[in-house]
């Protein structure tokens, strides 16, 4: 299982699978999702707009990733 590794507490569903590069496009990723070509957690989900948290699996053409979450590094990390 691939992990896709967020910097973020939460990402959506579609923003992910453009980031993890699932698709090439924004555009082509709502259209994949609205298809229902994606389960999270075993489930199909075709919410574009699905909170996707660390430790959720998503699975696209019979390969499953992981979600995970990643400590910015400091240089990244937003001025308080």
């Amino acid at each position: 299982m691939e992990e896709i590794r967020i910097l973020t507490p939460f990402i959506k569903l579609d923003q992910l699978v453009k980031f993890a590069g699932l698709s090439e496009t924004g555009a082509k990723a709502k259209i994949l999702i609205d298809l229902g070509e994606f389960n999270v957690n075993g489930e199909c989900c075709t919410k574009r707009g699905k909170k996707i948290k660390p430790g959720d699996i998503i699975e696209f053409k019979n390969k499953k990733y992981k979600v995970v979450y990643e400590e910015p590094a400091e240089e990244e990390k937003p001025a308080e």
